[in-house]
Formats: C-alpha cells, structure tokens, sequence
C-alpha cells in the first residue's frame, strides 16, 4: 500500500508542508503522497476518530487544531504532554494515535544547523531570552530546557502568561518583564521572538539590540518576510542571525520518518524551494 500523510487545518490552503514533504518524496523516490486536509473545528474530533480506518499513516496538525489534536490522541509524547499542544500524528500498528511536538528539537536542530557546534557554550553563559508566550513560546522553551541552557528568561507584555511558559522549564525558567528587556540582553547570548510582531501586515518589534553581548544570536521564528527589521538589526549590529524557516523545515523531519520510513536532510536545495515558493 503506498504511505498516504497529511497536513490537517482550517485554512490550509497557505500550508507549505505538502512542498517540503513532496520534495523529499521526490527526491528519494519514494511513492507516498502527502496533501492538505481542510477541517473545521466541528468536524476534527470525527476526524481523529476516522483515522485509523483511513489508511492514512499520520500528518501535520496546525492552526486551529494543535490544541484539539493534544486532547484526543491515544498516546502523548512526554514532549507534547508538556508543552499541551500537537503538531504531529502517527497513527501505531494497532490502530492507536500518537501525538508528538516537533516544534521543540526542530527549533533547536535549526539552531544547530544555522549557527554550527558550541553555539550553546556561546550563548551568554547558557541564557536566552524568549519574547512571546503562544503556542510556540511554549515549544521553543521546552526545547531549550532539554538542551541544557542554564537561564531562559519569558518576556510577554501580560506577566502571568510569561510566567506560565516559564515554569516549563522548572528551576531554570522566569518571567521577565517587558520593560525590565535591556538589562536582561546585557546577559543574554540568544533573543528567540515568537511573536506575530514583525510579519507581514503586524506592528514592528521595537526592540534595541544594542545591549547584547558579541557573539550572540538573534533568532526569529517569522518567515514571511525571511528578513524581519530585528535579523536585519542584528547583522547591523554584528550578531548572527537565524530566520523562522529553518523551523518549519527542521520540524518535519520527525513525521517524514515516522510516516515513509527515512529521515530526510535540511538541504539547501529544500530551502531554495521553499524559499521560491515564499517570494514568488
């Protein structure tokens, strides 16, 4: 039977996922295929229900179902328990469905692969600093934590959100407060934005990058447009600075091995693509 994934939202006509899994298809020579799946919230609990008679063996979850998608499966990750949200469904032998967060490894595979080893040992004594408390925030913090950063700071302009995300990471998390940010770059070695500010049709980030020490990174978690004005202030400042692509890339790895039975690579051919299909 030839492997059948999807991605699952509603829209998700604006979904690049079929792209980058139809490239690793291709490029393999693998015969799967890999669509897009338009479900309202009222019909996604059906849905989860008919996926083991579907013969599909998995797929992506995205807006608006991550949330729903944590509440229904069969069997949680320790990874997705924690962060309370799903972004990956394989559906076991038995019948049963797996949901996973590949969010966390895929952010920090993308830091590995934009910055190259000890960028840990370099971020400022093992800080960071994470603005958002979403949805993402909340992965990327985890998946700072199980790296071994010694310090992540949450900074929300609604504190009890920042300390909500903060306490993900017991013993190395806090919540900062927005205007307390200067100060807390000083000693910060990584700025990770998880916020909506900054992409297309939002507000800018009115941030200054000034306080950072060298050697630190700015990442950001928005690919449209690859270069927000806070990368682009970064290199202006001499920081090394990581666009939010590489996430979505990084994060689908996990689900192309667990749906067609290779783990692909992050290639610059893959990101030409998609990179292609974002300024076109």
């Amino acid at each position: 039977m030839i492997p059948r994934a999807f991605v699952v939202g509603h829209p998700i006509a604006h979904s690049r996922s079929p792209l980058i899994h139809g490239y690793w298809l291709a490029e393999h020579g693998i015969p799967g295929s890999y669509e897009r799946l338009d479900v309202a919230p009222e019909a996604f609990a059906d849905f989860i229900r008919g996926l083991p008679e579907s013969g599909l063996r998995g797929g992506n979850v995205t807006i608006p179902h991550k949330e729903a998608a944590f509440a229904r499966v069969d069997i949680l990750t320790p990874r997705a328990e924690k962060i309370g949200a799903v972004n990956t469904l394989v559906v076991e032998p038995d019948g049963r469905i797996r949901g996973d967060n590949t969010d966390a490894p895929g952010f920090c595979a993308h830091l590995d692969h934009s910055l190259g080893a000890g960028w840990l040992e370099r971020a400022g004594g093992g800080t960071a600093v994470v603005l958002g408390a979403g949805g993402a925030a909340r992965a990327i913090v985890v998946g700072l934590a199980e790296r071994g950063l010694r310090r992540i700071l949450v900074a929300n302009r609604t504190p009890a959100r920042a300390e909500t995300v903060a306490a993900l990471a017991p013993g190395i998390g806090a919540a900062l407060a927005w205007d307390d940010l200067p100060a807390a770059l000083g000693g910060a070695g990584l700025l990770v934005n998880t916020t909506s500010l900054g992409m297309k049709g939002q507000p800018p980030l009115d941030i200054d990058l000034a306080p950072m020490p060298a050697g630190a990174a700015v990442a950001d978690i928005v690919y449209a447009p690859l270069e927000t004005d806070l990368l682009a202030a970064a290199r202006r400042r001499g920081l090394a600075a990581v666009d939010g692509l590489g996430m979505l890339l990084h994060q689908a790895v996990p689900g192309f091995e667990a749906w067609f039975g290779l783990r692909p690579s992050v290639t610059p051919g893959l990101r030409d693509r998609i990179v292609a299909d974002i300024v076109g």
